[in-house]
């Protein structure tokens, strides 16, 4: 079966730039509280006439620039996203269609935070199966739409942003692509990080609106907790699983939620910092999309070349948890 291999990335994030300085106008923080406590300085906030079709649509037209290819060449689109434009149809259906891929399939894939690892293991296995030959792996979320600005706990946290990769078969004698992956899932802990209302269980109603109900709701303390324990494990069983250590990574791309987070996991896995991308200073938390934006700049601060082992991870709300070591192709 031929081996699946990254072999284009494409990122766009909307221009206007939320600072700290910003929201200390708008809730009652500080960038001193907001760096301390998250690493972020700023994010980029959709304008109200984008939505995430439209930055997952920028995403996936520079990936397919950067292949040099035909949208028509793509045989499915995985949309991996918390913020869908609606309910129905997926995001993905918009997508296909406004990118002009004819005759792709595609949905998308909702894992929160772990979303773009759910969705490049999903495009191996396609891709590896012998099934496919391009797969489109998106992640896009404009979490500015579903965050209460009056939250300070919670809106200094996300920003909007997307990015894709684009998943083939590696030619043969090519030693680079998908080496393995491990992904969980922990409904327990679902009620620590979640939007309550505009489900089946909660419908929209002057009750769910007036209770701020269709808003991020987190318990701030139990996510951390658990995101640095499980990023630290799934890191560490991974690379057991294949009889790899820290050392034979070139470097990791970890979700960017929290910068604390972040120096936490890779501290207890042995991970020097020089090979841990940190990303989060610039974007803030863009949930399905903080990984290709990562390695985009690992890229172009000529971190991550071709032949490196790069392992990406990530933890969500579920919560989910999942990781992946590719050997990058380009």
């Amino acid at each position: 079966m031929p081996r699946a291999k990254i072999t284009a990335l494409g990122c766009y994030t909307p221009e206007q730039i939320l600072t700290n300085f910003d929201l200390e106008k708008i809730v009652e923080t500080s960038n001193d509280w907001i760096l301390e406590r998250t690493g972020i300085q700023q994010r980029h906030i959709a304008p109200p006439d984008m939505a995430t079709s439209d930055l997952a649509v920028e995403a996936a037209k520079r990936t397919l620039a950067h292949r040099g290819i035909q949208a028509n060449t793509i045989e499915a689109i995985l949309l991996c996203t918390v913020t869908p434009d609606m309910l129905f149809p997926s995001t993905a259906c918009l997508v296909q269609d406004r990118i002009g891929a004819k005759g792709a399939w595609g949905f998308d894939l909702v894992a929160a935070c772990s979303g773009f690892v759910y969705g490049l293991t999903t495009a191996a296995h396609l891709v590896s199966s012998g099934a496919h030959k391009r797969v489109l792996v998106i992640g896009a979320d404009t979490m500015s739409r579903i965050i209460n600005y009056q939250d300070r706990a919670t809106c200094v946290l996300f920003g909007d942003g997307a990015g894709a990769m684009l998943v083939e078969p590696a030619e043969e004698g090519d030693d680079t692509g998908f080496v393995g992956f491990l992904n969980e899932i922990d409904g327990s802990g679902g009620d620590f990080l979640k939007m309550p209302a505009g489900g089946s269980r909660l419908p929209a109603s002057h009750a769910t609106i007036d209770a701020a109900q269709h808003y991020v709701h987190q318990d701030g303390g139990q996510v951390f907790k658990y995101a640095v324990r499980k990023m630290y494990e799934i890191c560490r069983d991974l690379l057991a699983k294949h009889n790899l250590s820290v050392n034979d990574v070139k470097m990791m791309i970890p979700h960017q939620a929290n910068r604390r987070i972040i120096t936490a996991a890779a501290e207890r896995l042995g991970m020097p910092c020089d090979r841990v991308q940190i990303s989060i200073h610039k974007y803030g938390n863009t949930t399905a999309a903080t990984i290709p934006l990562a390695t985009q700049d690992a890229i172009q601060e000529g971190k991550l070349q071709k032949g490196d082992l790069v392992l990406f991870a990530a933890v969500g709300a579920g919560f989910t948890v999942g990781a992946n070591l590719w050997r990058w192709g380009y």
